[in-house]
């Protein structure tokens, strides 16, 4: 059985802890198995972008969420590696594993925000090189020391370039695509193994993000990415993961409009239709 996760909005205008306290209990509520949040530090303006202010740190609102949930696991989708000193990182990950019951799944990459790599001085063009150093590091340190040790936190390695498959299978439990279609998925999923079967490790878990828009009629050609289109196109969708091996999948409803922000019922009533059928499929 493949489990589902949300990609939750932590930034935009209509965002604020209420709202956010509503998503939280929203999708634990509809039975999802993993919640997920973005990671920005500073909101440039290639972030604002996309990311409007204001935008919740993660680890600070995890951190918050766990006090309101009680189940579901809770994850960074994903947290960019380069932006903290990696004994910052794996304390902070140590302790919201250790506050969270062992609930915390940590998604990373490398980044892609040229103007907040040089507002916090860190090297955008080192930013792969950084990132292999640091979740390195970050490995050391929950397993050498006692302070950093919390159980076993989940790496999910994002990027579809061929050092991020390497990084992946190197340093991470799984893959953790994002918003693609499924054409480039099975490209990239062949590449993957072909690295693992070069490097000699274990292919690593299939752990995508997908896009969540439900449409009332068939979405189709070439470039329809994967959870978009009608229920039928959807659940065919999560069939088509499974069978590639995917054991979570996570829902990402934010479609690129800020002002979804201030109206997070509409994802909300995707999200309950999806895993209302999902719960059906899976037990028929």
């Amino acid at each position: 059985m493949v489990k589902l996760g949300v990609n939750v909005p932590n930034f935009g205008p209509g965002t604020r802890p209420d709202v956010l306290r509503a998503w939280a209990q929203t999708v634990e509520g509809l039975g999802f198995d993993l919640l997920m949040v973005s990671d920005h530090v500073v909101v440039t303006p290639d972030v604002a972008e996309q990311y409007p202010a204001p935008f919740y740190e993660p680890f600070t609102a995890l951190s918050w969420l766990a006090g309101i949930t009680t189940r579901i696991r809770l994850g960074t989708t994903v947290l960019i590696v380069p932006y903290r000193h990696p004994l910052l990182t794996a304390r902070m990950a140590a302790n919201l594993q250790q506050l969270s019951g062992g609930r915390l799944v940590l998604g990373v990459g490398v980044g892609w925000a040229r103007q907040e790599f040089e507002a916090l001085g860190v090297p955008f063009g080192r930013r792969g090189a950084l990132t292999d150093e640091h979740l390195r590091a970050m490995r050391r340190a929950w397993a050498d020391e006692d302070d950093y040790r919390s159980g076993r936190i989940p790496l999910w390695v994002g990027g579809g370039s061929d050092a991020a498959l390497r990084r992946a299978v190197l340093l991470g439990d799984a893959w953790h695509p994002l918003r693609f279609t499924l054409p480039w998925l099975r490209e990239r999923v062949d590449r993957l193994r072909a690295a693992a079967d070069e490097l000699g490790r274990p292919v690593p878990a299939l752990a995508p993000r997908i896009l969540l828009r439900l449409t009332d009629a068939p979405v189709t050609g070439a470039d329809r990415r994967a959870g978009e289109g009608t229920l039928d196109q959807v659940a065919e969708d999560l069939r088509q993961l499974r069978l590639l091996g995917a054991e979570s999948v996570v829902l990402d409803p934010f479609i690129g409009d800020p002002d979804e922000t201030n109206h997070p019922e509409t994802a909300w009533r995707m999200l309950a239709t999806v895993a209302a059928h999902h719960s059906e499929t899976e037990h028929a």
